[in-house]
Order: structure tokens, then sequence, then C-alpha cells
């Protein structure tokens, strides 16, 4: 079984970018999520970015004014992040989101973990005490989110072959199966080469997480919680610590 971060290196992450959409199509995207949440920061107030891949919250968190700190699994996607943050207070760290404790120095004022990321974690305990490593770490009135697709129900027949994105070029499209606890996402690129078409196929584990389940875990970590609507259908999780 390929894991969430060999996925990344060697099938994602070369084309992620060109699956957002484009950078400037991703960072509109990012901005108008990051608004819509209207997070009560200070400028220069603390932020974690959990999976913050090529930056589509990392700046426009930053360019409100917030210092970042950008962690990822993927070496490649956290290059282009610095590449082309232009400067702004964003830091980079390559490492297990896990492990963010590592790598705080003052106390943040906020922890995303978005774009369904918390779903790559190995299990649910995984989830869970990623939840309580969070609660810890934030003061009161600071501000926990997550974002992930909601897996809980399964898709039937030709519901699980979703297209991802094409062009006269490439062609992404993911195929899910599911299991008990998690679905197999399998992702299937058709790159056009110069001798032709090629195709690449690799696949990994996400986690099927229920939100009523996310919510009731917040609650007990001592957050309150609202849900609302995220990107792309996904279920947005809005844990404010007491």
């Amino acid at each position: 079984m390929t894991t969430v971060t060999e996925h990344y290196e060697k099938h994602l992450a070369p084309i992620y970018v060109w699956m957002a959409g484009g950078f400037a199509a991703a960072l509109e995207a990012g901005t108008a999520e990051i608004e819509a949440l209207n997070l009560p920061l200070h400028q220069g107030a603390v932020v974690l970015d959990l999976g913050a891949g090529f930056g589509m919250h990392s700046i426009p968190l930053a360019r409100r004014g917030a210092r970042v700190t950008a962690i990822d699994t993927s070496i490649e996607l956290l290059r282009t992040l610095t590449e082309i943050s232009g400067g702004l207070p964003v830091q980079t760290v390559n490492d297990d989101l896990l492990a963010f404790q590592r790598h705080i120095s003052e106390t943040p004022s906020a922890i995303l973990c978005m774009g369904d990321t918390i779903t790559h974690l190995p299990s649910l305990k995984a989830v869970e005490s990623l939840i309580e490593l969070a609660s810890t770490e934030l003061p009161p009135g600071g501000t926990f989110v997550v974002s992930f697709r909601d897996y809980s129900v399964p898709l039937v027949g030709d519901q699980r072959f979703i297209p991802a994105r094409s062009d006269d070029s490439r062609i992404l499209t993911c195929f899910l199966q599911y299991e008990p606890e998690s679905v197999l996402v399998h992702d299937i690129l058709h790159q056009r080469q110069p001798d032709g078409w090629h195709t690449q196929v690799s696949h990994y584990r996400k986690l099927r997480l229920s939100p009523g389940h996310l919510i009731t875990k917040l609650q007990s970590c001592g957050f309150n919680v609202r849900r609302e609507a995220g990107m792309l259908g996904m279920v947005r999780l809005v844990a404010q610590s007491v």
C-alpha cells in the first residue's frame, strides 16, 4: 500500500498546482475561504497551517498580517510555497502533522487543518490526538479549523468515478473503493507525451470520518463548534477554545 507521503511525492505533488486550477485560481479560492472564516486575528498573530501544501491558505493568512508556520510532509509543495510567498512571513516545515508542537515557539491564535488533510491521518485515534493537541496549545478564544470530505456515506456504481481535472495534455480521474473505516482513493493520471498518451495510477487510504463524531470530540476537548459548508462540497468545522 502506498503511503500518503509516497503518493504525493511520486504522483500528485508534481501536478498539484495544475490540479488546483493554477496558482491564481487556487489562491483566489483560498483567500475567499479565509475571508469567509473571519478569524479574529491581530496583526502579527501566529497561525499554524497543517497540511499547507503550496500555500493556498498560508499565503492569504500572511497577506492579512499573520505569521504563519506551514507544515506539510511534501518537500516539493513546501518548496513551491517558498517560491511563491514573495517574502511574506511564512515559515515552512517538513514534518508530520501530529508533530506540530515541536515547531511552536509562541502561543498560536489559530490552527488550521484544511483541504481534506485530516483524512490523511492513519487512524481515528490519530485524528482524536490531533484535536487533543490543538486544545492544549490554543488559548481561550483561539480557533481550530478543520475541513474534510464526508466519506461516511459511500458512493455507489458510477458515482465512485470522479473527474478531477482535464485539459489537452492531462486527464485526472479519481476512483473510490470503500472499506469499513477508510476509502481507497485511486488517482488515475493520463498524460500526453510526444509518443502518445501514458497512464500512471497510484492509490492511498483516506479515513471515513463522521462529522458528528468530530464535533463531539471537539466539544469534549473544550471547544465551541459550528459546522459550515466548506469549499468544493467539504464539511468545515470551526472550533473556538473556551
